[in-house]
């Protein structure tokens, strides 16, 4: 437990792969957690979340001091805002809510102005990092608020997060993930296409990898997902393939907006909608791998 900040009540949507270690973290340092998903109940609960109460709708959360939501879309987002027995309907004038699924700039934005017609305050502050990282606390969040929010916000953040960076008013910190993002699906497109060339000409993945993490591209990604590329049935999924072409259509979306053409994340946006369609969005992000392995066998390289 730390010292951080008081200890709050805190309401929680949205316990999957992220969510279940960021709660923990909170339980773990003190404070009281209500959440609500669409699939938990009582007796569902992860391990080591026998602390929380489960909410029996998101309006739950409202009577909470600060809510949260970490969930895959803005779609989803909203029901749990506004939706019937939504959070904003239920909660009393100057509740806080914090969007930490990647939704983009213009939904948070949105979900902003809406909710203040209540009273009720959103920011956002999605986070970067992988589900490993989340169990340990290791991974960042941006966050998109007044300076006032973030003094309120930070001392929670801190029991989830190794960083936290006040990026500006809300929705900046949604660009600063999508960028983030775009960067991290080129990587992942990058060490890919680095494992097929190698091998095709008869070089080890594993060997390869050796040099990847010695090299001037060794980020802490190409380390951390080195058993996803080189071993992918037995590392699981941390990040479905799905999650990041949602994420790269909305960075190109929000380019899109600002009339900037953006060559890489197009290229990197079109094979994830390809590897998409192969069915591969359930997979690791690392399945882009296994997506152009296939492509090229069957067609030759992608133009």
């Amino acid at each position: 437990m730390s010292d951080r900040g008081p200890h709050m009540h805190i309401g929680f949507a949205g316990i999957g792969r992220m969510g279940a270690h960021m709660v923990r973290r909170l339980i773990d340092d003190g404070h009281t957690v209500t959440a609500y998903d669409l699939y938990l109940n009582a007796d569902s609960l992860p391990d080591g979340l026998d602390a929380v109460s489960v909410a029996t709708s998101p309006a739950d959360l409202a009577r909470t001091d600060i809510s949260f939501s970490m969930l895959p879309d803005a779609a989803a987002t909203d029901d749990v805002l506004f939706g019937e027995n939504g959070i904003v309907p239920a909660a009393s004038a100057g509740h806080l809510h914090v969007v930490m699924g990647t939704v983009g700039p213009t939904a948070v934005r949105e979900f902003a102005e809406r909710a203040a017609e209540s009273g009720v305050a959103v920011v956002d502050a999605p986070v970067s990092g992988s589900v490993s990282l989340a169990e340990t606390g290791q991974i960042s969040t941006m966050v998109g608020s007044d300076d006032d929010q973030f003094a309120r916000l930070q001392p929670v953040l801190a029991a989830m997060t190794k960083a936290q960076f006040h990026t500006g008013t809300v929705g900046t910190a949604s660009v600063a993930k999508l960028a983030v993002n775009s960067v991290l699906a080129s990587l992942n497109q990058g060490v890919a296409e680095a494992l097929l060339l190698a091998e095709a000409d008869g070089l080890d993945a594993s060997t390869l990898y050796e040099v990847l993490g010695s090299s001037a591209v060794a980020a802490p990604y190409v380390g951390y997902k080195k058993e996803h590329f080189l071993d992918p049935a037995g590392a699981g999924v941390a990040f479905p393939l799905s999650l990041l072409h949602k994420d790269v259509g909305l960075g190109l979306e929000l380019a899109r907006s600002h009339e900037l053409d953006l060559p890489q994340a197009s290229t990197v946006g079109r094979v994830l909608d390809e590897a998409l369609d192969a069915g591969l969005g359930a997979k690791d992000m690392a399945a882009v791998l296994e997506y152009l392995g296939s492509r090229s066998a069957q067609d030759g390289p992608v133009e």
